[in-house]
């Protein structure tokens, strides 16, 4: 009898001996297991509280530059104080900063247009960064080049100073634009960005002068040199006197894509804070680019460029095979294009 109660006693202290290891390791890996998610919480909380204090730091200096009576409160989302990383803004740290873009196609005026804006003292446009593709692979790369622009770290030779007070770009409808509307559209309001649409009326005029850019870039009539713009009559006149001819079986469809896909940017890009110009509008309205520098927010001054405009002829002057034109264009909704 008490060579069993032993084994009994025996059998239940081995038990208790083997359920502790069980138990401490379970202990153990529920410890461990609490830390992992404290430790991530902790983590995305400290982001995000770094997050908002960035947000902070800018609204602080909103506050601190402007009051509601220097800046209207609709316009605050688009007025910026940005920091840079390498140079010191200075005595202008309180210089409110727009930021823009221009959207364009090809021959449509936008290198006129750019060269009017930076000649204002405190506007830096800084042409088509996204004509280099490794900048629009993807949407991550366009996202990352805008942000590390609109820090004004950027430093091209349209660069002003530190009391730049409207600071973009020029992006073409063919550099990646199109390819993320969406994306690309929450990114520019959320930032803070403006649109400023430049686009031909005349859809006729510009297709020509992209056939003529097209044959001097592989000529290069100029000294053995290509250029898209010029800064002399001389030049002018040399390169006005080729004219294309202009392939009337595809004339129609060409012209037709083209309008498709402004109608397709300005329908995809309504959202934006924006205005729309046309080229021939520029030339015509003196008080266009008056309305541009009040939608960018900045003093109105006369505006100047050096490029000469190549193309000034009537359009017959200009295409090789006009009455093809003409009798292809004739009686359809593209015959105003011939009567400018």
């Amino acid at each position: 009898m008490m060579l069993q109660e032993k084994m009994i006693m025996y059998s239940s202290k081995s038990s208790k001996g083997t359920l502790f290891p069980l138990r401490s390791m379970l202990v153990f890996f529920i410890a461990l297991f609490a830390f992992y998610v404290c430790y991530f919480s902790f983590t995305q909380i400290a982001l995000e509280n770094e997050e908002e204090e960035m947000n902070d730091t800018e609204e602080r200096a909103k506050v601190t530059c402007t009051g509601p009576s220097v800046i209207p409160y609709e316009q605050m989302r688009y007025v910026h104080f940005p920091r840079p990383m390498s140079y010191d803004r200075g005595e202008c740290a309180c210089t409110p900063v727009r930021f823009f873009i221009v959207v364009s196609m090809q021959r449509s005026g936008s290198g006129w247009f750019e060269t009017l804006l930076n000649s204002h003292p405190n506007v830096s446009s800084n042409g088509e960064i996204f004509s280099v593709r490794d900048r629009r692979e993807d949407i991550t790369s366009i996202l990352r080049t805008l942000d590390r622009l609109y820090d004004l770290d950027w430093r091209t030779s349209a660069a002003k100073n530190e009391c730049t007070a409207a600071f973009g770009l020029k992006w073409m409808l063919n550099q990646g634009l199109m390819d993320y509307p969406h994306d690309i559209v929450q990114y520019l309001n959320k930032k803070g960005v403006m649109v400023i649409f430049l686009f031909r009326r005349n859809t006729l005029r510009r297709l020509v002068s992209v056939l003529a850019n097209e044959y001097d870039r592989r000529t290069k009539q100029l000294n053995g040199t290509h250029k898209a713009h010029v800064h002399s009559r001389e030049e002018a006149e040399i390169l006005a006197r080729f004219r294309p001819e202009v392939e009337v079986s595809s004339l129609i469809p060409s012209i037709r894509d083209a309008e498709q896909s402004v109608e397709a940017c300005l329908r995809q890009f309504r959202a934006t804070r924006h205005m729309i110009l046309y080229y021939e509008d520029l030339i015509r309205d003196d008080n266009a680019l008056s309305r541009v520098q009040e939608f960018l927010g900045v003093p109105v001054r006369r505006l100047s460029s050096r490029h000469v405009k190549i193309h000034t002829s009537p359009l017959p002057n200009l295409v090789g095979n006009w009455e093809e034109v003409r009798e292809t264009l004739a009686g359809t909704e593209y015959e105003r294009f011939l009567d400018e």
